[in-house]
């Protein structure tokens, strides 16, 4: 039997490490310890997962994590111990290869969102910096790609350098700035933007045969994220990021959608439900290959 609607898979890449009050930044340390533990510089460890959808015989990647590009002492720093690029190898598991790739969608430009567009740093020594994924057209949202131009002095060091001119002289970057991109599946894929953690963050919405989906990006890094109050100390505009998770949840709840993590160590994605106004995550999928949505 030919399955017509669109296949979903998650897909990790490099795991990193980063402290855990920054990740958790309005909750206090003896309630964060209970979800998640830290190593012993406080550290926690996070995926950085990418979103791969297959559909009519096009693919769709919604972030390449942070990849292996850093330097010995920055991915020491930031935990990023696998000199190895995990998503390519993983991508490879599924018979995908960064060749065969259609579409590179970016919430934003972090290092932890976008590094896996380069390669590991030992190929960037011998053969300086390139994009992968070489067939691919490169989606990022308009406002995004202007903040990672010119950055505040408050978060210039998430961003790499040099990655905006990459995606510029590639001649496959498109710009988002509405809710549609013309001309690329505007009956499966819209946009939804959030400020609260970077301006212009571009959640990707698939409409898949059995329900909707977001990727929620930084917005709600995972499961321990969901709860309205938390935010992290990474946000730009907290108070705002509040407003713009109980937005998105208004339609998650009432339209039953699935929503993506990409930090989650554990689950992938999950439902969401309203519990007298506290929001709760229900129906975790840990391990999704294929999975038609």
């Amino acid at each position: 039997m030919t399955i017509v609607g669109p296949l979903l898979s998650a897909v990790e890449g490099n795991r990193q490490k980063l402290d855990g009050g920054a990740m958790f930044g309005n909750v206090p340390r003896p309630m964060w310890t209970k979800w998640l533990n830290p190593d012993e510089r406080g550290r926690i460890e996070l995926a950085c997962r990418a979103m791969l959808v297959e559909w009519e015989g096009k693919k769709i990647l919604c972030e390449t994590g942070v990849g292996a590009f850093f330097d010995p002492k920055l991915a020491e720093r930031f935990g990023v111990e696998d000199p190895s690029h995990h998503l390519l190898e993983n991508l490879a598991h599924l018979g995908v290869s960064s060749d065969s790739v259609d579409y590179v969608i970016l919430s934003h430009l972090h290092f932890d969102h976008a590094g896996g567009l380069l390669p590991t740093w030992k190929e960037i020594q011998d053969h300086g910096q390139y994009l992968l994924f070489p067939n691919a057209t490169y989606i990022v949202g308009a406002q995004a790609f202007a903040r990672a131009k010119k950055p505040h002095f408050r978060d210039k060091a998430s961003f790499i350098p040099g990655m905006t001119g990459l995606l510029e002289d590639s001649g496959r970057l498109r710009l988002v700035e509405g809710a549609r991109l013309p001309g690329v599946f505007e009956d499966r894929l819209e946009f939804r933007f959030t400020d609260g953690h970077t301006p212009g963050q571009m959640h990707t919405v698939f409409r898949g045969d059995q329900r909707k989906l977001v990727f929620a990006g930084d917005l709600i890094p995972g499961t321990s994220w969901v709860h309205l109050p938390i935010t992290m100390g990474y946000d730009r505009f907290p108070e705002k990021l509040i407003d713009e998770k109980r937005d998105l949840y208004e339609t998650i709840v009432s339209e039953d959608w699935w929503c993506f993590y990409t930090h989650d160590l554990r689950v992938a994605l999950s439902r969401i439900r309203d519990e007298d106004g506290k929001f709760i995550p229900f129906d975790p999928q840990e391990h999704v290959v294929r999975k038609a949505f």
